[in-house]
């Protein structure tokens, strides 16, 4: 039969449905407390009185925890008058209908939520300023002084006075405005010393000296104004601030210079060499650059072979210095490798596609055509070497080839992928190449996970990937056997193995310059925090949200898209709680297996069984676990008995790990438990 709504209800569907596309809303807390509507030219959202706008700090100082009733009533008022839990209240539902105005009647608040005893406000990660600015200042901490610079520029630029302005004397407001406060001193230090780095000192100048007017008890800033002035060749004016320094250090606080200080004075009086050392040793690489790159092109003919070549190498040493450099090359490598096909040289072109031996460490493609294109040029230049020089001439360039084939080909569920692998490896490993053995191993590791439970494998590519690695001076490598490993120790439990591997990859980051290693131990660190049960689940959420700010800008878009609502929805699942259904979250590639779980949190079973019915089997990557377990809930809701079954055959081949932590990125907790849930959904 078929069910009519009536009148009122399709005007109530149809606000719904409006509703669901509502307009997002950003918080101003570094200066007086505002609102704003993002979709409308940052038009400023009225607030009421100082009550209302109270209550906004203080649930926004609560970084989206509840905060109960009778705490509201304490930090409002000194001495709470009758009916203050009923003002509150009337402060909260005028807030809802300033910040929610399409809202309809009845409708849950999506905003600002009650729960519990109190309420949260529940923005996200982008949509207060205070946020946004820790974001930026804790990204800019794992880049070069170059790609810091711009994060902490961007960070200063969103201070429109003290923090939380007008709730300076509220006792509930004093420890965030001291910590915003302490971390914008940091950030504006921060700021001069990448200028410093990059030859920008005087730019660094009035910043500087505006800084310490205000805080004159910062030896770090005075210190960077002395060098400031002196590799502006001011070394008097230098020296002069070194001498305030010390005057007002001694005047206002009762205490001496720190050893930095002094002996800051001591070398720009005896202009020591490495005061300046980008003038030192930047001009000097500089020069050596220009000198280098000059002689290159007076004696190889533009037209040479060689060119590309050269370029290939160039590309793989720009994809590890960043996300920017991370995207170009990966652009220019396609033209490089589509440049050397065109003339119809096997052997070059095996060499410039062999020569891009990147570490891969993410098995989800950032750019699928790409890859594709790649592998076919690969496919086409293997078979026209074996056509001039028999199936086993050219043994090196061949196994790069098929390493390349197999790394590229990572995530799908074609043979052939598993099979350049295997072939690569049987190659290296006869040739005694440990270059050649370093890419090959990475195409076994993509290719490993024909099945859910292989963690022990990949742990002992790791271990060999390290051990090669160190002993031939293979670094990017090295980076990536400890990065296999945290991810195999992960998804075994074994976090304190797990710890030591993401901290060798960080100091080889760090002393070779490889940033984006910071990416994925950020991750890691927060899926530790989520899998130990250590912190709440809004502990546990905040550091997943940190962890994704790191992705902006990172040049990994397989990564990136989806990621940050796939590890919410695990952590809330997890934890027995229902999905989120937020209408703004992109899934990305995810949306397939988290959609069955949104729609029974929005309490549509049946959509939510029909939409389970869609959904395909999970590409065999490191997230093959986490989506299995998620196809598996949702059909233990719905009672989906024959997806129930196929989960559970999936499934237990991994019943010893934890699902997803594999990926060194999430965790949905022990198989072990899914399976269980499984087994007694199908009794």
């Amino acid at each position: 039969m078929t069910r009519c709504l009536s009148p009122c209800r399709v005007r109530m569907s149809i606000r719904s449905a409006r509703y669901r596309d509502r307009m997002r809303v950003g918080f101003g807390v570094l200066g007086p407390v505002v609102a704003w509507d993002a979709d409308a030219d940052g038009r400023a959202i009225a607030l009421k009185g100082p009550r209302h706008r109270a209550v906004l700090a203080r649930l926004i100082v609560a970084r989206r925890r509840v905060v109960p009733v009778s705490r509201l009533v304490e930090d409002l008022w000194t001495e709470p008058p009758p009916g203050a839990v009923g003002a509150v209240r009337t402060f909260v539902a005028a807030l809802r209908r300033a910040l929610e105005p399409q809202r309809p009647p009845r409708a849950p608040a999506g905003l600002l939520v009650t729960e519990g005893p109190g309420y949260a406000l529940r923005p996200g990660p982008d949509a207060v300023d205070a946020w946004c600015f820790e974001q930026d200042v804790a990204a800019a901490a794992t880049l070069p002084p170059d790609g810091a610079l711009p994060r902490l520029e961007a960070a200063l630029g969103r201070w429109r006075g003290p923090a939380y302005a007008e709730f300076a004397d509220e006792g509930w407001a004093r420890g965030e405005r001291s910590r915003l406060a302490e971390l914008r001193l940091h950030a504006v230090e921060r700021q001069a010393e990448a200028r410093l780095a990059l030859g920008r000192a005087a730019e660094a100048v009035p910043d500087l000296e505006a800084h310490l007017a205000e805080h004159p008890w910062r030896e770090g800033a005075w210190r960077a104004l002395a060098l400031a002035l002196y590799r502006t060749a001011r070394q008097g004016d230098a020296l002069a601030v070194l001498r305030r320094a010390r005057t007002l250090l001694v005047e206002q606080l009762g205490v001496d210079p720190g050893p930095e200080l002094r002996r800051l004075e001591t070398d720009i009086l005896g202009q020591a060499p490495h005061l300046d050392p980008a003038a030192a040793r930047g001009g000097a690489a500089a020069q050596v650059w220009a000198d280098a790159t000059a002689a290159y092109d007076r004696t190889v003919a533009s037209g040479a072979r060689t060119r590309l070549e050269s370029t290939a190498a160039l590309l793989r040493d720009l994809s590890m210095t960043g996300g920017g450099g991370l995207l170009t090359a990966r652009r220019q490598r396609v033209a490089a490798v589509a440049a050397a096909a065109e003339l119809g040289d096997p052997e070059l072109t095996a060499r410039v596609i062999g020569a891009y031996d990147v570490p891969a460490i993410w098995t989800r493609l950032d750019d699928p055509e790409q890859a594709a294109s790649i592998v076919g040029t690969a496919e086409r230049t293997l078979a026209a070497l074996a056509a001039a020089s028999g199936p086993t001439g050219q043994d090196a360039i061949r196994a790069r080839l098929l390493a390349t084939i197999a790394v590229e080909s990572r995530g799908g569920r074609s043979e052939r992928g598993r099979q350049a692998a295997r072939q690569a490896e049987e190659i290296a490993r006869r040739l005694d190449d440990p270059g050649v053995l370093a890419f090959a191993l990475n195409g076994v590791f993509m290719q490993s996970f024909e099945r859910a439970g292989l963690a022990p494998r990949r742990d002992a590519t790791g271990a060999e990937l390290i051990a090669l690695s160190a002993r031939h001076g293979l670094v990017a490598f090295e980076v990536l056997g400890h990065l296999i490993r945290l991810q195999a120790r992960s998804a075994l439990g074994d976090f304190a193995t797990a710890d030591r591997h993401a901290a060798a990859a960080e100091r080889l980051g760090e002393r070779h310059e490889r940033p984006l290693v910071g990416v994925f131990t950020a991750w890691y660190r927060a899926l530790r925090l989520a899998a130990t049960g250590r912190a709440d689940e809004a502990e546990a959420e905040a550091a997943y949200r940190d962890a994704a700010a790191r992705l902006d800008g990172a040049g990994m878009p397989g990564l990136e898209r989806g990621l940050l609502p796939l590890a919410l929805l695990c952590l809330r699942v997890e934890r027995g709680r229902p999905a989120p259904t937020d209408p703004g979250l992109d899934w990305g590639p995810y949306a397939p297996w988290a959609r069955p779980l949104v729609l029974l949190a929005q309490d549509r079973r049946a959509k939510a069984a029909a939409a389970l019915r869609t959904v395909p089997e999970p590409p065999r990557d490191l997230l093959l676990e986490a989506l299995w377990c998620l196809t598996g809930r949702a059909a233990i809701a719905v009672g989906d008995r024959e997806t129930i079954a196929r989960a559970h055959a999936a499934l237990a081949p991994a019943a010893a790990e934890l699902a997803g932590a594999g990926s060194g990125l999430l965790t949905l907790g022990p198989v072990s438990r899914h399976l269980a849930d499984l087994a007694e959904a199908l009794r």
